[in-house]
């Protein structure tokens, strides 16, 4: 691996890192899958946040999705915001339980009620069943937003890597389908070209946990084997070519990883069409480098993000 001016504090986890490496084909994947599996233990529900399972309506035609619900023990009277949460992984690997901590967190911290999404994953399920069951999920906390006790107006969509671009096509389908309507996007680390022909792209090629070589297969496997023509900004919201009207955003990237400079590229042009956007690049970082959650870069990052959400969603 390439010697990169890497955080001090990160250097501790590189050994332990799992691979995501050789994903040419499903066995692959899903032996990767068992591997990422191991890597983020279930963690028990805190004892202020109530988790609740369920299944909601997939778009027309689609199987019904399942999310997990968290909720604050006690909360301020009156209607709370929400968070739809949209877990990473490549459109590949992951499941709501890695985002387990996060949503407790949130939960409580905010305090909001949160939604995580437990969306159908790539290479058996394609484009456009992630983002499809994202909208769903989306669809069905705005409708249920009065049983749920939120703020209809204080929705926020927020997402990590593979996750992060999730979140970003589906805000542009809000927008585009006349709603469900959106107060914030929170990008973290987002997966959001399919091109793949940024610098950082380019260059990172043996990057920790995420490269140029897991990034092909990524989208190969997302787009789908029989893909031809143009590519739907829902699935690669950086072609899109209008991102006037979207709602506000916060876009954090790491100095090495190959998705650093999409991200940022795409705050760009989001503040260029209007759209109030707050962006962070955090320096001797990689992808998942927050994983080191004692790191103190790993705690700025946090910060950030959970500052930017409450300031939005007005906690």
């Amino acid at each position: 691996m390439t010697e990169r001016p890497y955080d001090p504090e990160l250097l501790e986890i590189l050994p332990f890192l799992p691979s995501l490496t050789g994903m040419s084909n499903l066995e692959e994947v899903v032996a990767r899958r068992k591997v990422m599996g191991s890597f983020f233990t279930q963690v028990d529900p805190r004892d202020d946040v109530i988790r609740e399972d369920r299944a909601v309506p997939g778009l027309a035609g689609d199987p019904d999705v399942p999310i997990r619900i968290y909720r604050p023990e006690s909360a301020p009277s009156g209607l709370l915001p929400a968070v739809l949460e949209i877990h990473g992984g490549g459109f590949m690997v992951g499941s709501i339980e890695m985002m387990d901590p996060w949503c407790d967190r949130m939960a409580a911290a905010l305090p909001a009620v949160v939604v995580s999404v437990e969306y159908r994953l790539a290479p058996e399920d394609p484009f456009p069943a992630a983002v499809h069951d994202c909208y769903a999920a989306l669809s069905w906390l705005a409708d249920n937003a009065a049983d749920l006790g939120v703020d209809p107006e204080r929705i926020a969509i927020a997402g990590q890597s593979a996750g992060g671009g999730l979140a970003a096509g589906t805000a542009l389908m809000a927008r585009d389908r006349g709603g469900p309507p959106l107060c914030f996007q929170l990008l973290e680390i987002p997966e959001l070209d399919h091109r793949l022909e940024t610098p950082s792209m380019t260059e990172f090629t043996d990057t920790p946990l995420w490269n140029r070589p897991n990034a092909i297969w990524s989208w190969k496997h997302y787009l789908g084997p029989d893909h031809e023509g143009p590519v739907s900004p829902y699935a690669s919201p950086s072609v899109a070519e209008d991102l006037s009207g979207l709602p506000s955003a916060f876009v954090s990237v790491m100095e090495f990883d190959p998705l650093r400079d999409e991200g940022l590229t795409y705050a760009m042009r989001l503040l260029e069409a209007g759209v109030s956007t707050e962006i962070h690049a955090y320096p001797g970082t990689f992808h998942g480098s927050s994983m080191v959650a004692t790191a103190q870069v790993s705690l700025n990052s946090a910060r950030d993000a959970s500052a930017a959400l409450r300031k939005a969603l007005g906690t």
